[in-house]
């Protein structure tokens, strides 16, 4: 299953390497300098005092990531939610394209999800590698995650990057909950990827025998 492995390697790495320094565009280069070191540390008393003196939202680390996008990957709530309050920008995206929404989806964090997405945050928006929210919430497992996205209009069985669906991830993944979830929801086993397989062969090469025979029963 190396394309469905290998289809995470850009969110890790981006995840993980963010370093010290940072390109400034607004107007107090030192204070958003700040505002990016804060949020890396989760230091929410700073993070506010530099908002209030009057630090841009929307600074920008080296790869491109948001004081939002930090939080987003921490899952912390308190974080993004003062972040979206200040009027952080919920679509800016990396230099690898990912979203806030898309980290919080990869890490399973349904209420940061929430607000992300009732502040506009683009379901359809993808990242260098073609992969949505939902191929990030469904490869991870994340039903509650899965299960919002579906309730804000992602259709069950949209076609993403090489003919996979939504399904197809979740199952190479060995995710029953997701699996379970989706075929409820209407996902059709049938379809086919670029290689012809269906998400029970993917799920079967994988060694999630359970899987392929929950879906092979559908």
């Amino acid at each position: 299953m190396a394309r469905l492995l290998i289809g995470f390697l850009v969110f890790l790495t981006g995840a993980f390497t963010a370093g010290a320094a940072w390109c400034q565009a607004a107007s107090n280069p030192n204070l958003n300098a700040q505002l990016l070191v804060a949020a890396r540390q989760a230091d929410l008393v700073a993070v506010k005092r530099v908002l209030a003196q009057g630090a841009a939202p929307d600074s920008r680390n080296r790869l491109g990531k948001t004081a939002l996008m930090l939080a987003a990957e921490k899952g912390n709530l308190p974080l993004a939610t003062t972040l979206l309050q200040a009027g952080a920008d919920v679509n800016l995206a990396s230099v690898e394209k990912v979203t806030p929404l898309m980290a919080a989806c990869f890490g399973g964090y349904s209420e940061i999800v929430r607000q992300l997405l009732d502040r506009g945050a683009q379901v359809d928006a993808v990242d260098r590698m073609r992969k949505p929210p939902m191929v990030y919430a469904a490869g991870q497992g994340h039903a509650a995650v899965v299960t919002q996205l579906l309730d804000r209009g992602v259709p069950v069985n949209a076609v993403y990057e090489n003919q996979l669906t939504a399904l197809m991830w979740a199952a190479g993944q060995g995710h029953a909950d997701v699996v379970r979830l989706l075929l409820a929801r209407g996902a059709d086993p049938t379809p086919r990827d670029d290689r012809g397989l269906r998400a029970a062969d993917m799920a079967t090469q994988a060694g999630h025998a359970a899987v392929a025979a929950l879906l092979q029963g559908a």
